[in-house]
């Protein structure tokens, strides 16, 4: 008797002592967030990612009350970014404005990353979507997609494009690749730098999103000759697609949220619904439709990683129609 009484209360003090352990860890999921929060922008100020995890940093300080510090940290087709998504704390407080170029294009395009998109990430959800959009030198001598081929053929090697991430490569790799034409990309760090050789003549054309492009042509430097949807853009209606010139044409970007695999995932849905929220605040939607962004409500964290994968498979697509090598 002596025996099963000492182990009864063996039983009965170890699960009171864990249940003392997990109280601490119960209260601390509960005080999420409790101290600042984590944006880490893979790219520079002016681009999509900086404009969406911006204006969505302004949005959830004072709905979680706690500041949100957002860093860029450009280079490598976002890869120094989300090399430091990978190597933060999984704790519900880092995360990377991320999207077509992490998720998408970077998988396929790259041999060997430093990350695993499926093993080292959580995907949270998309801000949106946009088009990309050709452009050229305001008064130069390209008024159109057409030009730019009729030209490169005419001149071999001569006719160049600015390039800063993945998206603004693979348009012009594709026109490339389905006309036979030579074209020589040239890579940026920064997306003014590329408006500023265009319209100093050291490049001819760039494709950058819609949302990088829209200081650009507020500036007057530039003017938009094409766009990659399907349809026409609403607030261009008078830039043509490149569906127009070469059918069945597209190249869609998205920017998304993503933190750490391992995450909480109360807090990883919580952050979801914070992002369906600024979805639905006419102030937030209106600032990113502004800057060319469709703005969709964003799927569950389950659908949206069924998404992400999808959007692999496209992308492996697109390289291959490109002729891009893996570097």
């Amino acid at each position: 008797m002596k025996s099963r009484s000492a182990r009864m209360v063996a039983v009965v003090g170890a699960m009171l002592f864990v249940a003392i352990l997990s109280v601490p860890v119960a209260q601390a999921q509960e005080a999420w967030p409790s101290k600042p929060l984590r944006f880490i922008i893979p790219s520079t100020p002016g681009s999509a990612s900086d404009f969406a995890g911006r204006t969505f940093a302004r949005f959830v300080e004072p709905r979680l009350k706690q500041a949100v510090i957002a860093e860029n940290k450009p280079g490598a087709g976002a890869i120094i970014g989300a090399e430091l998504l990978k190597n933060s704390p999984a704790d519900g407080y880092t995360y990377l404005i991320g999207g077509s170029s992490v998720s998408g294009a970077n998988p396929v395009l790259y041999v060997k990353l430093p990350y695993d998109p499926v093993k080292d990430f959580e995907e949270v959800g998309t801000f949106g979507f946009f088009p990309i959009i050709g452009m050229v030198k305001k008064d130069g001598p390209i008024k159109s997609a057409a030009d730019i081929i009729a030209m490169a053929k005419a001149n071999p090697g001569k006719v160049s494009f600015g390039y800063y991430s993945p998206l603004a490569q693979i348009s012009p790799e594709i026109i490339k690749s389905r006309t036979g034409i030579e074209l020589i990309g040239v890579s940026y760090k920064q997306v003014s730098q590329i408006s500023t050789d265009i319209a100093g003549g050291v490049v001819d054309f760039t494709f950058l999103d819609a949302i990088g492009a829209a200081p650009v042509l507020k500036s007057g430097l530039l003017r938009p000759i094409a766009v990659t949807s399907l349809q026409r853009v609403p607030s261009m209606p008078d830039v043509p697609t490149m569906a127009e010139i070469l059918p069945g044409f597209e190249v869609q970007g998205w920017s998304g949220l993503t933190t750490n695999k391992g995450s909480p995932m109360a807090v990883v849905e919580r952050m979801n619904g914070l992002l369906r929220a600024m979805q639905s605040d006419p102030e937030s939607r209106d600032l990113l439709e502004r800057q060319g962004m469709v703005v969709r409500p964003t799927a569950s964290v389950a659908d949206h990683a069924k998404f992400t994968a999808a959007e692999r498979v496209r992308w492996a697509e697109w390289v291959k129609l490109a002729k891009i090598p893996p570097q």
